[in-house]
């Protein structure tokens, strides 16, 4: 058994990073109310355990995070979400320098050049982005990236009419923004589609099922289901019992051609990874 697409590489400040096999991001939310773990990492201490034990478990990739994305989350200003970003990257690149990848979950560009400044290796960034944004990323020469979504996290699940569907509506949405991001000098992008903004829960399904499809865009694609609503209301349970459909869905993402699962659950996805690596040699 095969995944279905070279996996590829991305650039960071010149040194190459290759997805010979699937990658783990591991979520650090540093934000009160996230959907899971709102509260948990609120102290650098705490970050830098969650941190040490992602990376022990096997994660490629830490991605901070200090705005809360869920449905309806509260909007916060510029200068708490740096107050809250800003620490914990220092205090994890002078804890592992090099030896981390450090991802920052961010659309405001203030943010984003301060994390950059700091240390951070990448912006992951749910807005899908603007040119302020790109020539930031160019500049820095970092990978960037693009989601997929309507809105903000306060409107978004009001704006999931998709005419042409959501799958065909999502693959010309990649297709107009790759083509302005590298015009502005981006030369990795990443590409998350989005799965729980802007779309509901079929909505989530098809665009899972037709995965594939953004393989013609030869850049390597981010998948982010874990513990989603998609998942624990398609099952009845609530996110604390939705593991089980996480890996169920992370596996399906993976022969879809994902190159980056980004869980909370390090240790279960790359037991995942493992096991189809031992697939596919067989």
């Amino acid at each position: 058994m095969n995944f279905s697409k070279t996996l590829g590489a991305v650039s960071i400040r010149g040194r190459l990073k290759t997805f010979e096999r699937p990658q783990i991001m591991a979520i650090l939310n540093v934000t009160p109310d996230s959907f899971f773990d709102g509260g948990r990492y609120n102290r650098i201490e705490e970050a830098l355990r969650r941190a040490e034990r992602a990376l022990h478990e096997g994660a490629d990739w830490i991605d901070v995070g200090g705005y809360s994305s869920r449905p309806g989350a509260a909007d916060i200003e510029v200068p708490e979400e740096m107050r809250r970003v800003l620490p914990v990257v220092e205090a994890l690149k002078k804890e592992y320098g090099e030896a981390i990848c450090l991802s920052v979950d961010t659309f405001r560009v203030e943010v984003a050049g301060a994390a950059l400044e700091a240390g951070a290796d990448m912006i992951n960034d749910i807005s899908g982005g603007n040119e302020a944004m790109w020539r930031l990323v160019a500049r820095h020469r970092v990978p960037y990236v693009m989601m997929h979504m309507r809105g903000t996290p306060q409107n978004m699940q009001q704006l999931t009419d998709y005419p042409e569907g959501v799958t065909l509506e999502v693959a010309r949405f990649f297709s107009e923004r790759i083509a302005q991001c590298r015009a502005c000098g981006v030369h990795d992008v990443i590409l998350d589609p989005g799965f729980g903004f802007a779309k509901t829960l079929q909505q989530n399904y098809e665009l899972l099922r037709n995965l594939s499809w953004l393989g013609q865009f030869n850049a390597p694609i981010l998948v982010g289901v874990s513990r989603k609503s998609m998942i624990y209301k398609a099952l009845g349970v609530t996110p604390a019992e939705a593991l089980n459909g996480t890996t169920a869905l992370n596996c399906m993402a993976l022969y879809a051609g994902a190159s980056i699962l980004r869980v909370h659950d390090v240790k279960e996805a790359k037991e995942i990874v493992t096991l189809l690596e031992h697939l596919k040699s067989s």
